[in-house]
């Protein structure tokens, strides 16, 4: 494609040679030459943001103010937040939020039309790369037909978007798709699209280098920071208008820089590190900031252990975290099989234009922390959140006090008594845990019994040490005559192929099946809820009827409460070798420290000490068996897919025939009916309060992916048009289907709505006062034309970047939420569907203010002169008649999102400006 650059008024574009080609580039040290300030000290993640700023410099999306904001951000002490428009070189998409995306752009084709426009003009200016990596589901396991079969039943399922999706790739320019059963999208991207140092002809036909950054649609996108592309999770609404050519309208962000020191002792994993480094960053605060990490022990971690820690960026609340080019960087580029004129090439522009970490990188932070790597313990984090982090010591001690607070029992006094090697039963007070007889087994379940063993999710999937030494566990138990325990659901589901062909070359698969871990797909599973059912309904039954506290171990990073499964309350994320242990051992109760995991065929008990390998052992096999021909091999022909992608066949039209009976694909309302002009924001007048939550109220609260039941109203949508259970599949997967999302926005079993007590799942009172869903309350008070608000507490709709959390909050006729804080994607994305973020402030917060739920709202301040974070009056009419007035800080940040609301949303505002262009 041809790359647009600005004007340079500045004289920074000059020419390098490397890898036998000469390009152009933006040069740093020539704008300090030009006298535009000093960035020599800023960071690199930073710097890849001043790059863009050179390159794109107009005179009016970016002005040479905006390049001397950068060394301004240096001499302040490292904050600087001025807004500025940044432009991303390509976009990275997932299914689940890439169908959305791509009905966005269908409708937007018939909505440019209705204003008279030309449907060609909804293309993607940038390069958008798809992977259908989200809607397998491990309906079959532990056994060698466990992927076929699992493939089988995901063509089957999700045909329709398949057509919808190879439709779109036929219909729109720079839009490629990966098709199923490849990988994950963050390790196709790592392994494969991410090139660090990315080239384009611009419009005079010259080849330009600069950074490889990108958008995606998953919080996980920033995973590829670990190979020094800067990317970050957006929603689909903001990566829409990015690909749209649409610049992110953002603030020059603070950096947080995490020295790194020393090195991995014997026994802990890349895992283990990067749980420590999330407690740590979301103990810090970093919301909203970049992160980068620097220290001479970046000398001693692969890039593998990097890219694991950056996967994890959403987890610690970061935008980003970022790690500088090096030798290592280098060295990954080569043994993945990227081509050595590239290798060549971002070694030198990295060198020539201040992106190298050397010996003497030392820049400017605006704040620091430290982490010694000499100290990590092997450790897993939960039941819940993935900033629970927990010493592998203390994860039996712990479980047993989520068992006793699940149970309402105080273990606080005196007469409870713990083992050193483990919680023991004590009385009193009673012990809390249960156990069951399963039906017609010969085994129990109970508080603590591991039901899902996962190796699973981008984040540990793509590190080969940690594959390695989970496929060495499984080897040196099976040797002694260990297994699963039969309670436990296994399964292996790695982010790209060539981890099966490297555990196929060690000879591990083979392990890897005799303890249950069998090869289920290649894709997102258990990490986003496509566990798919229990190993039998009897265990299902047992947990359900006793009100057990099952377990999931997964190697992923996200455990959110109702994410996972919905008979699993306790989630814990761990490293690959550990999730083999917990499936061998069955239980949280056990410290597999101190307690023995199992007993060998010889009637002897075996530690985890026993199976555990040697980190000499593990990269001795990282060296001999991945090789770069692997790689070059399984990404040749990516795009080409299986026969039964070859075999999906599409028309050749520019817009497309929305079929009406498909409860997959849906035109959405978005555009129907609008103007040629935007509207005003106007003050939000007699609201009424649809629901308060807590804090830590994540997108999977909001817009949960997962499995769900007939009795709720999507279950019900569906079930009114003849669609059997059976055929339900996912949330996630009906994204495409604006009548299901909306239905299913704020319906996770597992969220409380604080106006009703101690009740789960997404309920409400309607205008009646009486309990219902919170769907059916939002079509009662739509009829009556009454607008709605919400109420949140701490780091509201932090987790996954998913726009159906903001569409259908919107869709639910919710004007505005107002929050003591939010997460970055979960702001960005309710101002881009025209629903406005309020926080509270002076320390306020929906306790303090005693709500209930049957308030009248009201917002002052927004029609008008509105300024971004602008303090506006709200009051609230409690029931009893008294009156309230507090002030809240509107959290529409920058002067475009003003015209996104005034538009009704960013696409909106695209498509107008397209319709008059």
């Amino acid at each position: 494609m041809t790359v647009t650059v600005g004007h340079d008024s500045s004289k920074t574009r000059k020419t390098l040679t490397a890898g036998g080609q000469s390009v152009a580039y933006y040069s740093i040290p020539a704008a300090e030459a030009a006298g535009l300030g000093e960035f020599s000290k800023l960071p690199a993640a930073l710097k890849v943001v001043l790059e863009n700023m050179l390159r794109f410099e107009d005179g009016k999306t970016v002005t040479v103010d905006d390049i001397k904001a950068f060394s301004d951000w240096g001499k302040m002490g490292g904050k600087n937040p001025i807004e500025i428009a940044y432009r991303p070189a390509r976009v990275l998409m997932q299914d689940f939020t890439g169908v959305p995306a791509v009905v966005d752009l269908a409708a937007m084709r018939d909505g440019i039309l209705g204003l008279g426009g030309d449907a060609q003009k909804i293309n993607p200016l940038n390069p958008v790369d798809l992977v259908i990596d989200h809607s397998v589901m491990i309906d079959e396991f532990g056994n060698p037909r466990a992927f076929q079969m699992n493939v089988d039943l995901e063509y089957e399922r999700n045909m329709e978007r398949y057509v919808f999706l190879k439709w779109g790739q036929k219909a729109f320019n720079n839009f490629r798709v990966v098709p199923p059963g490849t990988g994950i999208c963050h390790q196709v991207n790592l392994e494969y699209l991410a090139q660090t140092v990315w080239t384009d002809t611009d419009q005079n036909g010259q080849l330009v280098a600069y950074p490889d950054t990108l958008v995606g649609t998953d919080s996980h996108t920033t995973m590829v920071n670990g190979l020094a592309v800067l990317g970050w999770g957006v929603g689909g609404i903001e990566a829409e208008a990015a690909m749209l050519g649409q610049p992110v309208s953002m603030l020059i962000p603070e950096v947080v820089g995490f020295k790194l020191t020393g090195r991995m002792v014997e026994g802990t994993t890349a895992t283990d590190l990067v749980l420590k480094v999330v407690q740590m960053l979301r103990k810090h605060g970093v919301v909203n900031k970049f992160v980068e990490f620097y220290g001479e022990g970046l000398d001693h971690l692969p890039l593998a252990d990097r890219a694991t820690i950056a996967n994890m960026a959403p987890e610690y609340g970061a935008t980003c975290g970022f790690f500088p080019i090096d030798d290592e960087t280098l060295r990954y580029l080569r043994n993945t099989g990227r081509e050595e004129s590239r290798i060549a090439l971002v070694e030198a522009y990295a060198k020539e234009n201040g992106f190298w970490r050397g010996a003497d990188y030392n820049p400017i932070y605006t704040s620091t922390l430290h982490l010694d790597m000499g100290e990590i313990v092997p450790a897993i984090s939960g039941p819940k959140r993935p900033q629970d982090y927990l010493p592998l010591t203390d994860a039996a001690r712990t479980f047993y006090k989520v068992v006793a607070d699940y149970r309402g029992i105080d273990i606080t006094t005196p007469a409870v008594e713990m083992a050193s090697e483990g919680p023991a039963p004590v009385a009193p007070p009673t012990d809390p845990r249960k156990s069951v007889q399963v039906e017609g087994k010969d085994y129990k379940v109970g508080d603590g019994s591991v039901v899902i063993a996962a190796i699973t999710s981008c984040t540990n999937t793509s590190n080969p040490y940690v594959m390695m030494g989970a496929g060495l566990v499984a080897r040196k138990a099976r040797a002694l005559g260990l297994t699963r325990k039969p309670w436990v659901k296994t399964s292996l589901a790695p982010g790209s192929q060539v981890v099966g062909e490297y555990l196929q070359a060690a000879g591990l698969q083979e392990d890897l099946d005799a303890i249950g871990f069998n090869l289920v797909g290649y894709g997102c599973t258990t990490c986003i809820g496509n566990s798919g059912p229990l190993g039998d309904p009897a265990i299902s039954k047992a947990i359900n009827e006793n009100d057990l506290v099952a377990t999931a171990v997964l190697s992923g990073n996200r455990n959110f409460e109702g994410r996972i499964s919905p008979d699993v309350r306790a989630n814990f994320l761990a490293s690959p070798p550990l999730v083999v242990a917990y499936a061998i051992a069955g239980d949280l109760n056990i410290n597999l420290t101190k307690d023995p995991i199992g007993t060998s065929k010889d009637g002897k008990p075996v530690y985890l000490k026993d199976i555990w390998p040697t980190s000499k052992e593990v990269a001795d096999l990282v060296d001999s068996v991945v090789t770069r021909e692997m790689f070059q091999a399984k990404y040749a022909d990516v795009f080409k897919g299986d026969e039964k992608w070859q075999g999906v066949e599409v028309t050749d039209s520019q817009t497309y025939d929305w079929p009406p009976t498909s409860t997959y694909i849906q035109n959405p309302p978005y555009f129907r009916g609008m103007g040629k002009e935007p509207g005003v924001i106007k003050d939000i007048e007699g609201a009424r309060v649809l629901a308060i939550l807590g804090d830590m109220i994540t997108t999977d609260h909001i817009s949960p992916a997962g499995s769900f039941k007939a009795t709720t109203p999507a279950g019900k949508y569906l079930t009114e048009r003849q669609v059997p259970v059976k055929d339900f599949n996912s949330y996630g997967s009906r994204r495409g289907n604006h009548e299901v999302m909306m239905r299913g926005t704020f319906a996770n079993i597992r969220i409380k709505n604080e106006m009703l007590d101690g009740v789960e799942g997404g309920y409400t009172k309607g205008p009646d006062g009486e309990q219902t869903s919170i769907f059916d309350a939002s079509m009662a008070y739509q009829d009556q034309g009454t607008p709605l608000v919400i109420f949140g507490g701490i780091e509201y709709g932090a987790g996954s970047s998913r726009d159906w959390a903001a569409k259908g909050t919107a869709l639910l006729g919710v004007k505005a939420v107002i929050a003591e804080s939010f997460e970055r994607i979960h702001r960005s994305n309710l101002v881009g569907m025209g629903v406005i973020p309020f926080e509270f402030t002076e320390g306020m917060n929906r306790k303090s203010l005693g709500l209930k739920g049957d308030e009248v709202v009201s917002i002052a301040g927004l029609a008008g002169d509105l300024k971004p974070l602008s303090l506006v009056p709200c009051t609230i009419q409690y029931a009893d008649g008294s009156v309230k007035t507090i002030q809240i800080k509107c959290r529409i940040d920058t002067a475009i999102e003003i015209e996104y609301v005034e538009n009704g949303g960013v696409l909106h505002y695209v498509l107008r400006d397209l319709a008059r262009a």
